[in-house]
């Protein structure tokens, strides 16, 4: 098997979409040799901020000198991105090897009961952590918790970041409901370590942590000033909670002072408010806001820019790349996303708006999009393109052009400016579909 059709295969798999339950997981893992209990894990689940608090906790272990493995998930563009030792992507010929290695265990399962593509890759990164005797593996939990794949180990901390409203068709319509979804990685004893401040969902995962008598810690009720590379001041919140976690641990992993500052203060997370400039200079800001709540939180940080005129550090960009008060916005989004809402929250912040299909089935209609963007503000100017390459194309010459609704937007814009090697069929393997209600 090459690289290639190891890709090719797991493509495959998709066609099994997104099953919830953990049967499969711990019956693949079984056949593995059960790699998880050789290793040691932080798990991390919640609506936003998964991909930055791991960051920031796999840069302090790191720091602090020990071998750290980071599983995380959508990759923006190679499959590879999703699991990583020491900030290092699996080879392509350990891809190659591991899922070699889990076929034969294909056969245990029957026709209507085969591993997903999450599953799989699952157990493929439990074994190349083990594989790769990591001291540590920053585990992320790919949608929900209680019953996500990644639910079979139990952990030295269960993190949650927050809790917002997504995802709703299979994670329940509510906060409360969400929340207990999440709160589904909380284990018997194991502390937990939360940023959520909403009262309805902290109110769950206090029921829960009390239920099985481990011990909570709210970050957000600590005066640490966590300072780090990654941009915005919901960052803050997020290395806020990564300290907390690290502290809470202390006892198992003890981490000094200036290894959680050297490991903040060095953080590496692309398309999370990631300035990049063009090559005449101009600026394009990345964010992958995928929801209302990550699309509020954009809104917050380019009110911040407008009001400077101009980013400085650590928003800046080596080439210097500066910004005007002037924003131009190229949007896409899933159509199972809550689009409509994050068209009213984005675009009132626009002169200019392009609107384009994300490369999925699952994209939202651009002329939709455009549609609702004029109703939020009808003062912006509205064009309708088929695709990142036209937007980007006609806003070259603009001072400051902001790219976002997607993480699937964000990658392909990261190829497309230059800032990533293309594997655009790679890109594909994010695709899922969920035929079941939690």
């Amino acid at each position: 098997m090459t690289y290639s059709e190891a890709i090719q295969f797991l493509y495959g798999l998709r066609l099994f979409g997104a099953k919830f339950g953990l049967d499969n997981t711990i019956k693949l893992a079984a056949l593995a040799g059960n790699p998880q209990d050789k290793l040691r894990f932080i798990h991390v689940a919640g609506t936003n901020g998964k991909g930055s608090t791991c960051a920031m906790l796999e840069a302090i272990y790191r720091a602090a000198g020990l071998r750290v493995g980071l599983f995380t998930s959508p990759h923006l563009v190679s499959f590879r991105e999703r699991i990583q030792v020491n900030r290092q992507l699996v080879p392509e010929s350990d891809v190659v090897r591991l899922l070699e290695n889990l076929q034969p265990s294909f056969q245990q399962f029957a026709a209507d009961h085969h591993p997903t593509f999450f599953e799989v890759v699952t157990v493929m990164a439990l074994s190349y952590f083990a594989e790769q005797k990591c001291d540590l593996v920053v585990w992320e939990t790919g949608l929900g918790g209680r019953l996500d794949a990644t639910n079979i180990v139990t952990p030295l901390a269960s993190v949650i970041t927050n809790i917002a409203l997504d995802h709703q068709q299979w994670l329940g319509d509510t906060l409360e409901k969400i929340a207990l979804e999440k709160a589904g990685i909380i284990k018997p004893g194991v502390p937990v370590i939360t940023a959520t401040d909403a009262p309805e969902a902290l109110a769950v995962i206090e029921r829960v942590a009390a239920n099985v008598n481990s011990p909570l810690t709210r970050s957000v009720a600590l005066s640490r000033a966590a300072a780090t590379s990654l941009p915005g001041d919901h960052q803050r919140i997020n290395a806020a909670l990564a300290s907390a976690t690290v502290e809470v641990l202390q006892k198992q992993i003890p981490v000094v002072e200036e290894k959680i500052r050297a490991g903040l203060a060095k953080v590496d997370w692309p398309g999370r408010l990631q300035l990049v400039g063009r090559k005449n200079g101009r600026a394009v800001l990345l964010d992958g806001a995928h929801n209302v709540a990550g699309a509020t939180v954009l809104v917050d940080a380019l009110k911040r820019i407008r009001a400077h005129r101009e980013l400085g550090d650590p928003l800046s960009p080596s080439d210097g790349a500066r910004v005007t008060a002037k924003i131009t916005l190229i949007l896409g989004i899933f159509q199972d996303k809550d689009w409509q809402h994050i068209c009213d929250v984005l675009a009132p912040l626009a002169e200019t708006i392009l609107t384009v299909p994300v490369s999925s089935d699952r994209s939202a209609d651009p002329a939709a999009l455009a549609a609702e963007c004029r109703r939020a503000n009808p003062g912006a100017k509205l064009v309708t393109c088929s695709s990142l390459g036209e937007a980007l194309e006609k806003t070259s010459e603009d001072g400051f052009t902001v790219v976002t609704g997607s993480l699937y937007l964000v990658g392909e814009a990261l190829e497309l400016l230059g800032h990533s090697p293309a594997a655009k069929s790679e890109r594909a393997l994010n695709e899922w579909a969920v035929g079941q209600k939690l």
